[in-house]
């Protein structure tokens, strides 16, 4: 399994339209797309950053999504209104109670 997160910097006047976008482009586009898992959206207090963080089945997953056509006329609207640094990698150590 390979995580991708992208923490996103905006302006707090944004979070609430970026976090529509959000969920609109996971429930119409990601759901969609071959390898995905799940996605978990992380939005601070101060409305300055949001976390996508997913995982999916592989690197080839992801970058099969990077290239969609539909991700491809996304990713300028959400460059618009924020700053993304995308990470991939795996998960080397998760804890749970």
């Amino acid at each position: 399994m390979t995580t991708l997160m992208i923490p996103l910097t905006i302006d707090p006047a944004n979070q609430r339209q970026v976090l529509d976008m959000l969920r609109d482009n996971i429930n119409t586009v990601i759901r969609t797309l071959d390898g995905w898992i799940a996605t978990d959206l992380i939005a601070s207090a101060d409305g300055t950053r949001i976390v996508i963080h997913s995982q999916w089945r592989d690197v080839a997953a992801v970058e099969t999504m990077r290239t969609d056509s539909r991700m491809v006329a996304y990713y300028p609207k959400l460059a618009a209104l924020a700053t993304i640094d995308p990470i991939m990698g795996e998960v080397v150590e998760a804890a749970r109670a």
